[in-house]
């Protein structure tokens, strides 16, 4: 009789892990299709995107345009800048960073929207070059692609140099040769610090770092740009202060 009510309580038990066990395959099987799904998506978009110019063919067009600015007329503190502030990591990923990708999925869990998408300077640059601005996976996916292709094809800085031509930088610029001469009334190379940081600032949310929308946000973009610089230890921190006390005067 006791062995018989034994029997009894682990049933239950036993059923309860069964139901765990098979909703856990469950998910990894919906979890499977839909990354299988989205990649086969993704790989058609990036497709059609090179079928209709290629790779090759699209860089000619930007390095064929008027004021294009090559990387050595680029201010150093502006590549600096630009590589702290938005892909610390650049100069040793091949176009696609996990550890951000890892953070960027997490802060999208918490947030329960695609708020953060992990992107790298590299794969900016694919969506400047062939991409819409929409936020869906495949798009994702099509623009990982291309950014993989970009870092087998170009050097980094022919990458930081076409990114920088292609970035809008608000206010109906594109490219830091249009932003810097509306903006500062400037060639690029002649940028100071403090300028080169709101540009190298500006293409993370451009309708609201524009200075001509709102200086009050473009300054405080500036101030995000320098304390990632002194956390990546370019700048000091005394430097940071400098440069924002050289402008206010």
């Amino acid at each position: 009789m006791k062995h018989r009510l034994s029997k009894r309580k682990k049933g239950p038990r036993h059923m309860i892990r069964n139901l765990t066990a098979a909703l856990f395959i469950l998910f990894l099987s919906v979890t499977a299709f839909s990354i299988s799904f989205l990649g086969i998506r993704g790989y058609r978009l990036y497709q059609d995107a090179m079928a209709e110019m290629s790779i090759e063919e699209k860089v000619e067009s930007i390095r064929e345009k008027e004021h294009f600015t090559s990387y050595c007329d680029l201010p150093e503190f502006y590549v600096n800048a630009l590589i702290s502030v938005e892909d610390h990591r650049f100069r040793s990923h091949s176009g696609i960073d996990p550890i951000a990708l890892c953070r960027a999925l997490w802060t999208d869990i918490q947030a329960q929207s695609f708020k953060e998408g992990g992107s790298t300077l590299t794969q900016q640059l694919a969506k400047n070059l062939f991409f819409s601005q929409a936020k869906t996976l495949e798009r994702k996916v099509a623009e990982a692609l291309a950014a993989l292709a970009l870092e087998r094809r170009y050097s980094k800085n022919e990458i930081l140099e076409l990114y920088a031509n292609t970035a809008y930088f608000g206010s109906g610029y594109y490219g830091i040769y249009d932003a810097a001469m509306g903006y500062f009334h400037k060639q690029p190379s002649e940028l100071t610090d403090y300028e080169s940081a709101l540009l190298a600032g500006i293409p993370n949310a451009p309708s609201a770092y524009s200075p001509n929308v709102n200086s009050e946000l473009a300054s405080q973009r500036v101030g995000q740009v320098l304390r990632s610089l002194v956390r990546n230890e370019l700048i000091t921190q005394e430097e940071a202060a400098r440069i924002q006390a050289d402008h206010t005067k």
